[in-house]
């Protein structure tokens, strides 16, 4: 419906409304309006009608006061004043914390039970980690890495890496490859370089990685150096997450992961420093506390940059998670991102420092 509607029908004006009136009638005066405008008939006042020189307007409609302009937007009323929003974890910390728990039984009890137990849970991670990457790379990028290959060989570089030290492990890693690049054969050409190259990274990524966590496990104290390792990166993340959470200001890759700060890293470095001092001292045969020093600080920067690895890929991917196989972490490989870049630098370190018998 349009505005016309709402209105009175206007009085017709020139010749035809004069001659209604007569000759002989007496012109009304011409009475000014509220606003200053002539009505020129008392008729069209009465009505509330304007002449055809103005607006529709009635002469003892009082003058409209104006509306008060609304309050500027940087000003705020004192009782609509709301504090500031409390800092959030972004995952829920009971679940998180209750399957972390957990996960440091299942692992602690099979290093005390056999050390080969701990090698099967160690080669259960490593497929079940294969899978979800092998997954969210043919879902986002349509990039299909062959899972039997890589599971296949993943769980042999494990053990071979248990039995034969890193000898085995490079051969099992070279065997691994191979196999991707026959069984992707049985398919058709196209996308073949991209796909066995997705799967060398996979073979590389996950289980050549995680031979090491294998490789401590060879030693005479390979509990302790299993224990150490695990520790040190826990500690690592935790302290990277506390300090962080509480004082953290300065980001420290807001392209890659938004969340992290300088003062999160250094919250990692202290803990993982102090942390390691404790663990060579007391868990390490033959170890020193100026070790475990610089053993923290080397697991402090390794967690971090194996973080950062991991949040490139999903970034890539365009995924917040790999999986959700562990409610409140996301998937296996959301918790093996510091680990398995980490595992490779405390073996070293530790045979550097005390030998790997």
């Amino acid at each position: 419906m349009n505005d016309s509607s709402w209105q009175p029908e206007p009085v017709p004006a020139g010749p035809a409304y004069d001659a209604q009136v007569g000759p002989h009638t007496r012109p009304m005066p011409i009475v000014p309006d509220a606003a200053g405008r002539d009505f020129d008939d008392r008729e069209a006042r009465d009505r509330g009608v304007a002449a055809d020189s103005g607006p529709l307007f009635r002469a003892d409609t009082p003058p409209q006061e104006p509306m008060p302009s609304p309050p500027p937007p940087h000003a705020q009323q004192p009782q609509d004043a709301s504090p500031p929003p409390k800092k959030r974890a972004g995952r829920d910390l009971r679940a998180a914390i209750g399957v972390g728990v957990g996960l440091g039984a299942v692992i602690f009890a099979s290093l005390l039970i056999v050390k080969a137990v701990f090698v099967g849970v160690v080669v259960v991670a490593v497929v079940v980690g294969l899978w979800e990457l092998t997954s969210r790379l043919q879902e986002q990028k349509g990039i299909k890495a062959p899972l039997v290959p890589l599971a296949v060989g993943g769980a042999a570089m494990v053990i071979a890496g248990y039995v034969r030290g890193a000898e085995g492990a490079w051969v099992a890693m070279a065997l691994t490859v191979l196999a991707v690049l026959v069984w992707r054969m049985t398919e058709p050409p196209e996308d073949y370089l991209k796909d066995v190259t997705a799967g060398a990274f996979a073979a590389f990524y996950v289980p050549f990685l995680a031979t090491f966590v294998a490789m401590l496990l060879t030693a005479d104290d390979g509990a302790a150096r299993v224990i150490t390792f695990l520790l040190l990166t826990v500690v690592s993340d935790t302290g990277a997450y506390a300090v962080g959470w509480r004082f953290g200001k300065t980001k420290l890759a807001p392209r890659i992961s938004p969340g992290k700060t300088r003062e999160g890293l250094f919250g990692a470095v202290a803990f993982a420093m102090a942390a390691g001092a404790l663990c060579m001292e007391f868990l390490i045969v033959g170890g020193s506390w100026w070790q475990g020093l610089l053993l923290g600080l080397a697991v402090a920067v390794s967690a971090t940059l194996g973080d950062l690895g991991e949040s490139m890929i999903k970034r890539d991917l365009g995924i917040k998670d790999m999986g959700t196989l562990l409610p409140g972490h996301g998937g296996i490989m959301d918790r093996l991102d510091s680990l398995l870049p980490t595992a490779p630098v405390v073996w070293l370190l530790l045979a550097a420092f005390v030998g790997t018998g």
